[in-house]
């Protein structure tokens, strides 16, 4: 368990000598492991649920702004669930690192964009094409975190269209 905590926090090789007095306190004053698993775990189930309920909702034939609402809310809370495991700061770091920059910035940019459609613009086609941008840029940001998958990726793609 300390070797999963200390690569998710990237602090692999860090001695307490090594670290400022920021990280000390910081340290010493954060929740403990098992509380910060049970932190993601908890707002990760809560994104995904609420995500689920907001498709199922579309698929009843409940309205457009409910639906991207909770989608957009959902994938919101499940995203920042990694906050709980490696920090806020860490988190963004990670986020706008140059493998996952460009990702996150759509993924960013579609959040916004289907809530604007569907309060301001009131474009149903529109919200429901932001949320499959969504899913396609939270999927390449997940696949990100796992090594050579975004290649493998691009690799069965390839083959399928050649």
């Amino acid at each position: 368990m300390d070797k999963l905590k200390k690569a998710l926090t990237g602090r692999d090789n860090e001695g307490d000598e090594e670290k400022g007095f920021v990280a000390q306190a910081i340290d010493a004053s954060s929740l403990s492991w098992g509380t910060r698993v049970q932190g993601f775990c908890a707002c990760f189930v809560i994104g995904a649920v609420v995500a689920l309920l907001g498709a199922i909702v579309l698929a009843l034939g409940g309205s457009i702004k409910t639906f991207g609402v909770l989608y957009t809310l959902g994938n919101i809370s499940a995203i920042s669930s990694t906050c709980f495991l490696v920090g806020p700061m860490a988190q963004l770091e990670k986020m706008f690192a140059k493998t996952r920059v460009i990702a996150t910035t759509v993924m960013i940019v579609s959040l916004a964009l289907t809530l604007c459609s569907v309060f301001w613009w009131n474009k149903k086609i529109l919200a429901l094409t932001f949320t499959v941008i969504q899913f396609l840029a939270m999927t390449w940001y997940s696949i990100s975190y796992i090594p050579y998958a975004r290649d493998a990726i691009v690799t069965c793609f390839n083959k399928i269209i050649a």
